[in-house]
């Protein structure tokens, strides 16, 4: 009796270590990803997975493919990089420029600035656009000794006639030509004298460069100010 119980209980072990190397070989309980080099695609999730994701994505192939050692490791393999990199993320946290410039565009700041702005029509923009071309030309050609100074009364007079075209209204178009035009030749001086290196050669160069500039902000201004 002793006998056949012994005999009994390996022919059990036999069959039951039979079973396990078939399952281990059988192609269906091998994990599909095992050569995949990127860890994320390796566990199927995606790189803004939590860390609870993770984890549970880990746990679920690692039940499901147990019997097949290799698959495992890759499994645990796949599953320790990511952690590492989130580990290394959250230590070195990288800028998100995208999301920085979003979050000044979307502030109430620059909402406040843009709804100040509108596109006028095409013909508009054009009129606008000749008019400083020729001011800026003038200003380059014709330097005088006492610098650009007919040519910028010639911009504050055409800034304040542009924004009326549009506006129709006498005192609001010389109260935004006035400012806008203090703001551009103050902001103008700065980027000249602090920002921006000289480009213009001679003994007005500074302010010719100035006006230049200005002209730009005030082609702005007398185009988009709504």
């Amino acid at each position: 009796m002793r006998r056949c119980n012994i005999q009994r209980t390996h022919l059990i072990k036999c069959a039951m270590d039979s079973s396990y190397s078939n399952m281990a070989n059988d192609p269906t309980v091998i994990f599909p990803r095992i050569n995949i080099r990127d860890p994320y695609k390796r566990l199927g999730i995606s790189r803004e997975a939590s860390e609870e994701e993770i984890q549970a994505a880990r746990n679920f192939l690692v039940q499901k493919y147990a019997v097949h050692k290799p698959s495992v490791e890759a499994i645990e393999s796949a599953h320790d990089k990511i952690i590492m990199q989130k580990f290394y993320e959250r230590k070195n946290p990288k800028i998100n420029i995208k999301k920085k410039v979003r979050d000044v565009t979307q502030s109430r700041v620059v909402q406040a600035v843009v709804s100040r702005f509108r596109t006028p029509s095409m013909n508009f923009i054009i009129k606008t656009s000749i008019a400083f071309i020729i001011l800026g030309a003038l200003t380059v050609l014709f330097p005088t000794e006492e610098g650009p100074t007919l040519q910028v009364a010639i911009s504050l007079i055409a800034t304040i006639y542009f924004i009326y075209n549009r506006l129709k209204s006498k005192m609001r178009a010389f109260l935004y030509g006035a400012g806008a035009f203090i703001l551009s030749w103050l902001l103008g001086t700065f980027l000249m004298v602090s920002v921006i290196p000289p480009i213009l050669k001679g003994p007005r160069s500074l302010e010719v460069t100035t006006s230049l500039t200005t002209y730009v902000l005030l082609w702005v201004s007398s185009t988009y100010l709504k």
